[in-house]
């Protein structure tokens, strides 16, 4: 018997199975085979349609399934993931009204910043921990102001992966922590925050029906049974948002556990116990996949725009003789810590939200032509990279975030021994490198919702752990690297 999960991205779909016994991971796939389209028909604007991300599903289900000669009726249950903060509207048909508005549009910002004035600091940061920004909440108060003829048709907003659950069972529901994603939920009521779309004019009756995170959220009706090659009847048991699921995947329930990412951009995803938020703006706070009215489980989301997207773009423009990361990371091997005095500010991504949304770019300081080769330069944009992420966790230290333990995938960035020594002797906490995926995780967070994994941690670690990287002896020579980075970084953003 298995667990399927589905990871609803931007780029792709991918589909996981692991085994209902012992929670290993048996096989994965990707739909479709090239990167999936972002609609883009002004600047700034990000659009996809749902009804692909559902044809995608579709076949990478029957394909799993096929590929691995597994019968549905050997499935147990669904996990969702999904990519978070986007905009699914249907009518009462269950029809889709328009294109998703996904993660990376940024329509409604001025939306958000008015509300943000209008309602104030206070009740924002007390009651929905976050400014309503560029949000799901946002996005529909933009539909409401310029496409009236739409939001008329408005049954119900869903998010991403709440409309995948409602193609496989019919029911339109969500979750507090998806309602959280959007600044939707109301953590001093513990409901939805009625009075924010009130607020925007909106009629509250839009919010689906609020189900646990972990519970039967629907049954597969026989038509989503059909159109996804699995069996009716089959109850999807988790669903959550791409960095709470993520976090799940690396076993980061309790305060103090870290999951990071290393990719393009960086993320910090940090775990407390409380509803403390002050640095709101800087970052955000979500319900996390195990908050509920007994338990405070808040994930506090740092994103790093300009991370690994920096060491990609000089490996693809520095003419290597072998175009890869192993010979970037063997040619900064050579350099001692510091870099000789050089530091890369890793900034080129667009507007970070820890600077306050100032847009830095990249820059190389204090480079010399008659020492610095590029091996500096491969050493330096580790290091600078790396000490983003430093900077990142100490905004988290004093928004009263402890950090104890960070645990990542075992891809891009945390593959190197410079980036992640860099980060574990600074922080001075281990980094706990897993091999796993979204899909994989939401897999399992079924087995879990439905009792069959009883010691999640302990399954994980025996099915996943790669390796652990410890702080070094000599942080002294980071510190002083870093403090010098800093130094650069502040006159950058005038401090």
């Amino acid at each position: 018997m298995y667990y399927i999960g589905f990871d609803i991205g931007s780029s792709s779909i991918k589909a996981a199975l692991v085994d209902a016994k012992t929670g290993k991971s048996i096989a994965s796939v990707n739909e479709p085979e090239e990167e999936m389209d972002i609609i883009s028909v002004h600047k700034e604007w990000a659009e996809q349609n749902p009804e692909f991300w559902w044809q995608n599903v579709c076949k990478a289900s029957k394909r799993i399934l096929k590929e691995n000669m597994i019968s549905p009726d050997q499935i147990k249950g669904i996990g969702i993931s999904y990519q978070m903060h986007g905009l699914v509207l249907i009518d009462e048909d269950g029809e889709l009204i328009r294109n998703s508005i996904i993660w990376c549009d940024s329509r409604a910002v001025e939306i958000g910043n008015k509300a943000f004035q209008e309602i104030g600091e206070e009740q924002c940061m007390t009651t929905i921990l976050n400014s309503p920004a560029n949000f799901t909440a946002s996005k529909l108060k933009w539909v409401r102001d310029n496409e009236p003829e739409k939001y008329k048709k408005v049954h119900k907003f869903l998010l991403p992966g709440d409309y995948i659950a409602y193609k496989f069972t019919g029911i339109a529901n969500t979750t507090r922590s998806g309602l959280s994603e959007g600044t939707l939920w109301d953590f001093k009521k513990d409901e939805p925050a009625k009075w924010l779309l009130e607020h925007y004019d909106i009629d509250p009756d839009l919010i689906p029906e609020v189900v646990s995170t972990f519970s039967n959220q629907g049954e597969l009706s026989s038509e989503g049974a059909e159109e996804s090659g699995l069996r009716a009847g089959i109850p999807i048991l988790y669903r959550a948002g791409d960095q709470p699921n993520n976090a799940l995947s690396l076993n980061v329930f309790n305060a103090g556990e870290v999951a990071a990412t290393g990719g393009t951009s960086g993320v910090l995803y940090a775990v407390t116990d409380t509803l403390y938020a002050k640095e709101g703006v800087k970052f955000n706070n979500f319900a996390h996949v195990n908050h509920s009215d007994t338990t405070t489980s808040i994930g506090k989301l740092l994103c790093i725009n300009g991370a690994g997207i920096q060491y990609r773009w000089l490996k693809n423009n520095l003419n290597l003789e072998t175009n890869s990361y192993q010979t970037m990371n063997s040619h900064a091997s050579k350099v001692p810590i510091g870099s000789n005095n050089l530091q890369l500010i890793p900034f080129g991504n667009g507007a970070e939200r820890m600077f306050d949304n100032q847009t830095i770019g990249t820059h190389i300081c204090n480079i010399n032509l008659n020492k610095h080769s590029r091996s500096h330069i491969f050493r330096a944009a580790l290091e600078g990279i790396a000490f983003s992420f430093v900077y990142g966790m100490e905004i988290l230290k004093k928004d009263g975030t402890d950090i104890k333990v960070i645990r990542a995938g075992n891809d891009n960035l945390f593959r190197s021994e410079i980036f992640s020594n860099t980060v574990a002797t600074l922080i001075n906490q281990e980094i706990e490198i897993y091999n796993t995926t979204g899909a994989t995780g939401a897999a399992r967070a079924a087995g879990l919702s439905e009792g069959t994994f009883k010691d999640f941690g302990t399954m994980i670690t025996k099915n996943d752990h790669v390796m652990t990287y410890h702080p070094l002896q000599n942080k002294e020579d980071y510190l002083e690297a870093y403090n010098n980075w800093k130094k650069e970084l502040k006159k950058i953003i005038k401090e």
